[in-house]
């Protein structure tokens, strides 16, 4: 046991029984980040910010909501809403941060692509991230369905019957998530349990190990220079900060972040306090009807571009059903994400898009298409909106196809030079 001396303060209280002090030193001010970065690299600390809004105003509105199909409309909508004071306010702070929150894993996402934040020994930290979005996406999905409106209910009808196209096991699978023959109250008691309780924790853990796994191999950066973290970490510790190519976490980064954090958060309480609608299907403000279908259904924004895939093959193929390649599709959409290292063959090189030959050109054809997919997926699939959905879902897949061939010829061209 060690030896537990007189305390010289509440600090040195706790750093006798919990090395406070050390852990202090591992995680912010030994923790060097480069200095060659810029404010996009802020958004893990701004998703971090916004998690704990959702936290803090999901248990406010947990205070009041009730988990019964013949409850949950108005306890939301006239309870929520109407009769508890700032009801509203908490409502629209959770119901815009739930948007804001995949706006930003989407910079954050498309930054990491960007600059090669996924290559060489950053697998790790890519695979976390990626296992956070889908975790994040169920999430959302669940919280969609809590306040029990139109578009809550035949999105759940919807999504919960895309697992019938698993082969054996679709039919079974699917009832057993539903709780039921139908979506119906054990459905929203799942899905209630799912969001308040089980999918928070698995975020929760999940962010402790993404973070974990970027305390190895470091920090990217915009060039995506290589160098001794050690080394450089040495040269500001003996004061020769202006030549050091690292900076402490704490305080000098996340003071950076704090104000990235601050310009995030007004963005975002203008959107609360003045936009707050766009978070909010107007179709969902009516009580969930099992007998009238809405004209059109579709999921949140943030969910469009993988919709638009999914229902993108509208016809069938040498005898394969049109449902069975728009499942395989939308499989294959919301995969093939987390294989991006592994499908980039120029494994040795780091580097930010633009100074790639030909991944430039791949990485903004992928942004490009995902808007286009985004914006195509809250139309209705007719006439010409079917046919430019449908190439843009194959363009989708064939980008990602295209991608090991066009990083071997740039490893390759890499590799004469």
């Amino acid at each position: 046991m060690a030896e537990i001396k007189k305390a010289t303060g509440v600090i040195d209280w706790l750093d006798q029984r919990l090395a406070v002090k050390v852990l202090a030193k591992v995680l912010m001010t030994e923790y060097w980040i480069p200095k060659n970065i810029n404010f996009l690299w802020a958004m893990g600390v701004v998703l971090v910010v916004l998690l704990k809004i959702l936290i803090i105003s999901g248990i406010f509105l947990l205070m009041y909501y009730k988990p019964d199909i013949n409850l949950a409309f108005d306890s939301v909508n006239y309870t929520i809403m109407q009769e508890v004071e700032y009801g509203w306010l908490w409502r629209h702070v959770h119901g815009v941060a739930a948007s804001v929150i995949f706006l930003v894993i989407y910079i954050h996402m498309f930054t990491g692509i960007y600059y090669g934040s996924y290559k060489k020994g950053r697998e790790m930290i890519w695979l976390t991230g990626m296992a956070l979005f889908g975790i994040f996406s169920a999430e959302a999905f669940s919280g969609y369905m809590l306040p029990w409106g139109q578009m809550s209910y035949w999105a759940a009808q919807v999504i919960t019957n895309l697992f019938g196209g698993i082969p054996f096991i679709g039919e079974a699978l699917v009832v057993w998530i539903r709780g039921d023959f139908l979506v119906a109250d054990a459905t929203l008691t799942r899905f209630f349990m799912l969001h308040v309780l089980l999918l928070p924790l698995a975020i929760i853990l999940l962010i402790a190990v993404h973070f974990y796994s970027l305390r190895i191999p470091h920090v990217n950066n915009q060039e995506g220079e290589e160098f001794d973290f050690d080394k450089e970490a040495k040269k500001y510790q003996e004061g020769r900060t202006k030549e050091s190519k690292v900076v402490p976490f704490w305080p000098v980064f996340l003071s950076k972040d704090f104000f990235v954090v601050g310009v995030a958060l007004t963005g975002f309480f203008y959107l609360v306090c003045y936009h707050y609608n766009f978070a909010m299907d107007p179709i969902n403000f009516e009580p969930a009807n099992n007998m009238k279908t809405p004209a059109h259904i579709y999921p949140e924004w943030y969910f469009l571009w993988s919709y638009e895939v999914l229902r993108g093959f509208f016809f069938d193929v040498a005898g394969i059903a049109a449902m069975d390649i728009g499942l395989a599709a939308f499989g294959f959409a919301n995969v093939i994400f987390m294989l991006l290292p592994f499908l980039d063959r120029d494994t040795e090189r780091v580097a930010p898009a633009h100074k790639r030959p030909l991944f430039k050109y791949w990485f903004w054809l992928l942004v490009i298409d995902m808007i286009v997919l985004t914006v195509y997926g809250k139309l209705p699939p007719t006439g010409p909106n079917a046919w430019v959905g449908f190439f843009a879902a194959l363009s989708f897949i064939l980008l990602f196809v295209a991608l090991p061939i066009i990083t071997k010829m740039e490893a390759k061209v890499g590799g004469e030079k």
